[in-house]
């Protein structure tokens, strides 16, 4: 599944990146840093998520062969 938001924590003055998940990945992801943030692991503050577009441009070339499915 091709990632499709970022997760990012706002606290106060910053906002810290965390990550990239899926649609069907992100109530787990909530819940994971909500716990984290619990513990002290990751800053207090609003969980974000930011949607993600596909881009493409003429000068990135792929070659099929070349992707691997994970």
């Amino acid at each position: 599944m091709p990632p499709e938001f970022v997760i990012s924590v706002k606290s106060g003055d910053g906002e810290y990146m965390v990550g990239v998940t899926c649609d069907i990945h992100k109530n787990t992801f909530t819940e994971k840093l909500e716990l984290l943030q619990r513990e002290g692991k990751v800053p207090q503050g609003t969980i974000s998520f930011t949607g993600l577009k596909p881009v493409g441009t003429s000068c990135i070339k792929v070659n099929p062969d070349d992707l691997i499915e994970l």
